[in-house]
C-alpha cells in the first residue's frame, strides 16, 4: 500500500501503523452513528413522549455537553493509563449509555442514557487522533490521523441509514433498536483494542524504553527511521537519546509535569510558544462548530423540510445524501492532506462553505417569504447543502482535528487535545441546543447568514495563525510555533513544506 505523500520523500504507509490507527478509529465510527441515528430518532422520540421543541434541542445537545467533562477527563487518564486502556474504557463508557437509550421507558431516562454516552464521545473525540498520530511518521500522519474523521463519517452515514431501516418498526421499538444498537460495537472494539500496542511516546513519556523500542520497529518502515524516530522522542522526553536501557527512572521534574505541571505549563503559565500552540488548537476546534455544521448535520431534516420537501421518507433519504457526501469527501481529504498541506486544504475548505452557507440562507429567505412552494429554490438549497458538506469535509472538519492532535509537545499533547476537544464540544453543544431557537428568533436564512460571517472570521484566523505542519516531525511543532510572528512566516514554512 503506498503512502499518499508525493515527491522524492515518498514513503510506503506502514501496514501495522495503518492497522493500529484503523482500530483505534472504529470508536469514532460509534460516535459518528450516534449522532447520524439520533437526527432521525428525534421524530419517533418527539412523537411518542410528546415533548417539546426545547426538550429535544436538550436532548440533542446534552450529548456535547457531556462529552465536555469526558474529554477534560480524557487527557489526564490517557496519561496515567495509556492510550490503549482510555480507548477501551471509552467504548465501555459509550456502551452502558447506548444500553440505557435502547431501554429508555421515558425521556428521563433517555436523557441519562445520552449524558452517559456523551462522556464516552469526549473520551473517545480526545484519544482516537491522539494515539494515531503517535503512531505514525511524519509523513503519513496527516492520513493516519484523519481516520478518526473518516469513522465518524462512516459512522453518521450508518445512522441514516439506520433510521430508514428500523422505521419501518413499531414506533415503540424502531427508535430504541436504532440507539440501542450501538453497545455491540462498542463491546467488540473494548475486547479488540487489547490486542493493539501502546502508544510508544507513551511508553517513553513513562520510561519502559524497550517496549517503545520494540513496537517502534514494527510501525517503522526501516531501521534508521524507527532509531531517528526513538532518538527524538527520548529527547523531548528529557532521556538521553543514546540511552539503550529498557527502563529508565523518569526525573522528578518528568513526573511533576505528569502529576499536575501540564495544566500549569498549559494554561496558568504558557511559554509563549505554547500560548500559540493552544490558540490554535483551541480557535480551529471553535470555528468547526461556530460555523454551524451541527445544525446541518443533527437538523438536516427540518432544514430540507423548510426548503420544502414534505414526505418523511424524502426527509430521511436526503439526509443519508448528506451522509454519503460528507463520507465521500472526508475520504478524499484524508488522502491528499499529506500532499496539498493544512493550510491549502483549511483556506479552500473554508472559502467554499462561505460561499455555501450564504447561498443556503439566501434561498430559504426567499422560501420562507414566499407563499408558494419554489422549485427552483428547492433544488438549490439542497444543492448548497451539498456543497457546504463537500467544502466543510474535504478541509476544516479533518484538519481540525489533525492539527490538534500534532501540535502540541509530546508532555502537554493529551492534555492540548483535551482542552481543544473540550472547546469543540462546547461549540457543538451551542449550535445544537440553541439553533431551533435561533432560527425561530432571526429566521432560519438569518442563522445561516450568521454562521456565514462566522466562516469569514474562520478565514482570517486560519491565515493569520495557523502554520504549516506537514510533513514535521512531531517533535519540530514548537520550532515552528517558536516564530516571533506566524503571519509574517506562514509563506516560508508553506515553502519549506513543499520542498
Amino acid at each position: 500500500m503506498e503512502s499518499v505523500v508525493g515527491g522524492e520523500n515518498q514513503r510506503r504507509l506502514n501496514k501495522y501503523a495503518c492497522a493500529c490507527a484503523i482500530v483505534g478509529s472504529m470508536i469514532s465510527i460509534i460516535f459518528g452513528y450516534d449522532t447520524g441515528v439520533m437526527s432521525g430518532a428525534m421524530i419517533f422520540i418527539k412523537e411518542e413522549f410528546e415533548v417539546k421543541e426545547a426538550q429535544l434541542e436538550v436532548l440533542a445537545g446534552i450529548l456535547n455537553l457531556c462529552a465536555l467533562v469526558g474529554s477534560l477527563c480524557a487527557g489526564r487518564t490517557s496519561d496515567y493509563i495509556g492510550r490503549r486502556y482510555t480507548i477501551a474504557l471509552a467504548s465501555l463508557i459509550f456502551m452502558l449509555g447506548s444500553v440505557l437509550m435502547g431501554y429508555s421507558p421515558n425521556y428521563n431516562v433517555l436523557l441519562a442514557g445520552r449524558c452517559i454516552a456523551g462522556v464516552g464521545v469526549g473520551f473517545a473525540l480526545m484519544i482516537a487522533p491522539v494515539y494515531a498520530a503517535e503512531i505514525s511518521s511524519p509523513k503519513t500522519r496527516g492520513f493516519l490521523s484523519s481516520l478518526p474523521e473518516i469513522g465518524i463519517s462512516i459512522g453518521i452515514l450508518l445512522g441514516y441509514i439506520s433510521n430508514n431501516l428500523f422505521a419501518k418498526l413499531t414506533l415503540k421499538l424502531g427508535w430504541r433498536v436504532m440507539l440501542g444498537i450501538a453497545a455491540i460495537p462498542s463491546l467488540i472494539l473494548a475486547i479488540g483494542i487489547l490486542k493493539m500496542p501502546e502508544s510508544p511516546r507513551w511508553l517513553i513519556m513513562k520510561g519502559r524504553i524497550g517496549e517503545a523500542k520494540k513496537i517502534m520497529y514494527k510501525v517503522c518502515d526501516d531501521e534508521e527511521e524507527a532509531q531517528q524516530r526513538l532518538k527524538d522522542i527520548k529527547r523531548a522526553a528529557g532521556i538521553d537519546e543514546n540511552c539503550t536501557d529498557d527502563i529508565v527512572q523518569i526525573s522528578k521534574s518528568g513526573q511533576k509535569a505528569q502529576t499536575g505541571g501540564v495544566w500549569k505549563e498549559l494554561l496558568l503559565k504558557p511559554t509563549p510558544t505554547v500560548r500559540r500552540m493552544l490558540l490554535a488548537g483551541v480557535g480551529i476546534h471553535f470555528f468547526e462548530h461556530a460555523t454551524g455544521t451541527e445544525a446541518v448535520i443533527l437538523y438536516g431534516p427540518r432544514i430540507f423540510k423548510k426548503a420544502g420537501v414534505t414526505a418523511r421518507k424524502k426527509l430521511l433519504l436526503a439526509t443519508v445524501g448528506v451522509g454519503l457526501t460528507k463520507l465521500i469527501f472526508i475520504t478524499i481529504s484524508t488522502f491528499i492532506i499529506d500532499r496539498v498541506g493544512r493550510r491549502k486544504l483549511l483556506i479552500t475548505s473554508i472559502a467554499g462553505m462561505i460561499v455555501s452557507l450564504t447561498g443556503l440562507a439566501t434561498c430559504l429567505t426567499v422560501v420562507e417569504q414566499s407563499d408558494e412552494k419554489l422549485i427552483w429554490a428547492l433544488v438549490m438549497s439542497l444543492i448548497f447543502v451539498y456543497t457546504f458538506i463537500m467544502f466543510f469535509n474535504v478541509g476544516l472538519c479533518p484538519v481540525c482535528w489533525v492539527y490538534s492532535a500534532e501540535i502540541f509537545p509530546m508532555k502537554l499533547r493529551a492534555a492540548g487535545a483535551s482542552v481543544s476537544v473540550a472547546v469543540n464540544r462546547v461549540m457543538n453543544a451551542t449550535v445544537s441546543m440553541t439553533f431551533l431557537s435561533l432560527s425561530n428568533a432571526i429566521t432560519i436564512g438569518g442563522a445561516f447568514y450568521l454562521y456565514a460571517g462566522m466562516a469569514v472570521l474562520a478565514l482570517f484566523f486560519v491565515y493569520f495563525c495557523l502554520p504549516e505542519t506537514k510533513g514535521r516531525s512531531l517533535e519540530d511543532m514548537e520550532e515552528i510555533f517558536s516564530k516571533h510572528s506566524i503571519a509574517k512566516t506562514s509563506k516560508k514554512e508553506l515553502e519549506l513544506a513543499n520542498s
